[in-house]
C-alpha cells in the first residue's frame, strides 16, 4: 500500500499536470504495477466513501416507517455499487482505448483517474458531512456541489490532454466515458439491489 508520502507526491504530480506542467510525469508510477497500485486509493478514500454511505443510509431510511432499521447487507450493497462506480468506467475506457490504438497510453489513464479520484471523494464527502450535520445549507451544498462537478471535469479534460496530447474530441469522448455511464449504472444498481432512498 503507498506511503502517505507517496500519496502526497502522486497528488502533487496530478497538480502540475493539471496546471499543464510535463513535469508531473515525473511525480507518477505511469508503468502497469503503478496503474495497479494505484487502486489502493480506493482504501485511502475509504473515510470519506464511509461518510457517504452513512448519509445514504440517512437518506434510505427517510422514506421507510419509522423505527426500521439496515444491516450489513446493505452496507455490502453500497459497496458494490461503488466497486462499480470505480471499476465500470475504467473497463469502457480500456475497451475505448483498444479500438481506437492508444492501448499503451491506458495505465497512464486508470493512475491519474484512480489518484484523482481521490480529493474529489474527500471534497465530496465534506459536502456530506454539511448535509448531515447543517440540514439549512442544502442549497449551498447544491451549488458546491455543482461546483466540484464542474472541478472534476476541467480537472479530468486537463490531465487526459497532457496525456492523449491537443485532440480534442478524443480527450472529451475519455472524460464522458469516465463520468457518464457510472452516474447512469450507479443509480441502475441502487434500484435493483433495493438501495434507493424510496
Amino acid at each position: 500500500m503507498p506511503t502517505l508520502k507517496e500519496v502526497e507526491f502522486y497528488l502533487r504530480g496530478l497538480w502540475l499536470l493539471f496546471k499543464q506542467d510535463p513535469s508531473g510525469f515525473s511525480y507518477l508510477d505511469l508503468s502497469d504495477r503503478g496503474a495497479m497500485r494505484s487502486f489502493w486509493s480506493i482504501l485511502w478514500a475509504l473515510p470519506a466513501i464511509l461518510i457517504s454511505f452513512a448519509w445514504w443510509r440517512l437518506l434510505y431510511l427517510q422514506g421507510l416507517p419509522e423505527g426500521t432499521e439496515t444491516g450489513a447487507l446493505f452496507f455490502f450493497r453500497l459497496a458494490l455499487v461503488e466497486a462499480s462506480n470505480w471499476l465500470f468506467p475504467l473497463i469502457l475506457l480500456g475497451v475505448l482505448c483498444w479500438i481506437i490504438g492508444i492501448g499503451e497510453k491506458f495505465a497512464s489513464m486508470v493512475v491519474v483517474t484512480n489518484w484523482l479520484a481521490l480529493p474529489v471523494s474527500y471534497s465530496y464527502g465534506l459536502l456530506v458531512l454539511v448535509m448531515m450535520f447543517v440540514p439549512g445549507l442544502a442549497g449551498i451544498v447544491a451549488l458546491l456541489w455543482f461546483l466540484l462537478m464542474i472541478a472534476v471535469i476541467a480537472a479530468l479534460f486537463r490531465v487526459m490532454r497532457m496525456i492523449v496530447g491537443d485532440q480534442l474530441l478524443m480527450v472529451s469522448t475519455i472524460v464522458l466515458i469516465l463520468l457518464v455511464p457510472a452516474m447512469i449504472i450507479a443509480e441502475m444498481l441502487q434500484r435493483y439491489l433495493g438501495v434507493y432512498p424510496g
